[in-house]
């Protein structure tokens, strides 16, 4: 077997390949632009791995798509590769419908492409699928129900509607020319690896540094928090067993409001490196709210349980330990992402 996964040095897609190289005797193809918040040492000790092959393509570049579905003739492929960061998708929002609209396009048509080539068992074994967000659905207010793979989509950000416009798009090339796509949409990932423009390791690194924690509007914005080893886990059993024109909600029913989260993280290193100036809640600061901000994510996946017989292993607080833990031993790995890539700075201050 041969994956082809793109966007495998970012922060979903280092887990994705290193569970793919630990659990299978696959070859991983990944394809990564190698964007700011891509990683080589993501992939730990897989990063010198002979079955992981780096392709270094922008996957708006349909030749250089053409050629690695012709020199590498995968099995299967998982889209990763996106912009994913709502704050700089209100910031520039160009950058996002270029590569989660027209790059996922682009991947499309080099993929069909190469399906239509195959014969026989290669052909009906093929799978391509698409990796979103619960993000494209809308917000949810007290009392509503989950997401559902039935629910309607309702963007609300410029990230999301790229977003949900690259899901649109694969499930017209499942129902227009009967290719094997399929779609999963999942909540709030979290754990070690992710780039620290993110809520987490944001607050985690800032509450290192006694600086302050900014909370959007009154913190009462609530998450769905998945561990990406979780997440990572479902998503191989999806391209294992995905079924064409199917669409799968990845989620792990663990609800947080952001000042619970904060909170938390505070908490959690208090108790791990006390600070001698004190409790770390002194330093949370609320700010003016993030325009557009939904209100509520949440996600039901009975569904993709029932299909891939997948449940989530971490509950909140363990998994946020974890990845707090990770944060303290890695200081050499994010602290030159401090200095000299991103060191906290407000993202996606424009007014509404």
């Amino acid at each position: 077997m041969l994956f082809l996964i793109t966007g495998g040095y970012g922060f979903i897609g280092s887990a994705v390949v290193r569970r793919l190289l630990t659990t299978t005797g696959a070859t991983v193809v990944n394809v990564d632009k190698m964007t700011y918040a891509a990683s080589p040492a993501s992939l730990g000790m897989h990063a010198g791995e002979a079955r992981h092959i780096h392709v270094q393509a922008d996957i708006c570049d349909v030749e250089a798509m053409r050629a690695v579905f012709a020199t590498h003739k995968p099995t299967a492929v998982m889209h990763l590769a996106a912009e994913s960061h709502v704050d700089r998708s209100i910031d520039g929002p160009a950058e996002f419908i270029r590569t989660n609209v027209v790059g996922t396009q682009v991947l499309l048509e080099a993929a069909r492409e190469y399906w239509n080539t195959l014969d026989g068992a290669a052909k009906a074994e093929f799978r391509f699928h698409h990796v979103s967000t619960d993000e494209v659905f809308g917000s949810l207010y007290p009392g509503d129900p989950p997401f559902t793979p039935e629910t309607p989509y309702d963007p609300r950000s410029p990230y999301s509607a790229s977003k949900a416009a690259s899901d649109h798009l694969v499930r017209a090339w499942n129902h227009t020319y009967g290719f094997p796509s399929f779609v999963s949409n999942t909540t709030n990932n979290y754990g070690p690896w992710q780039f620290p423009e993110k809520l987490i390791p944001l607050v985690t690194l800032n509450a290192l540094e006694g600086k302050p924690l900014p909370v959007y509007g009154e913190g009462a914005n609530i998450r769905d928090w998945l561990h990406v080893e979780d997440h990572a886990e479902a998503l191989v059993l999806a391209l294992m067993k995905g079924q064409p024109g199917a669409t799968y909600c990845i989620g792990p029913r663990q609800e947080r409001t952001n000042l619970e989260v904060v909170k938390a993280i505070c908490a959690t290193l208090d108790r791990l490196r006390p600070d001698p100036a004190g409790p770390r809640e002194r330093l949370i600061t609320f700010v003016r709210d993030r325009p557009g901000h939904d209100f509520r994510y949440a996600m039901d996946p009975s569904g993709a349980e029932a299909a891939l017989g997948w449940k989530p292993r971490y509950d909140f607080e363990t998994g946020l330990e974890q990845t707090i833990r990770w944060y303290l031993d890695h200081e050499a790995w994010w602290r030159p992402i401090r200095e000299k890539a991103y060191a906290g700075q407000r993202l996606g201050g424009v007014k509404s």
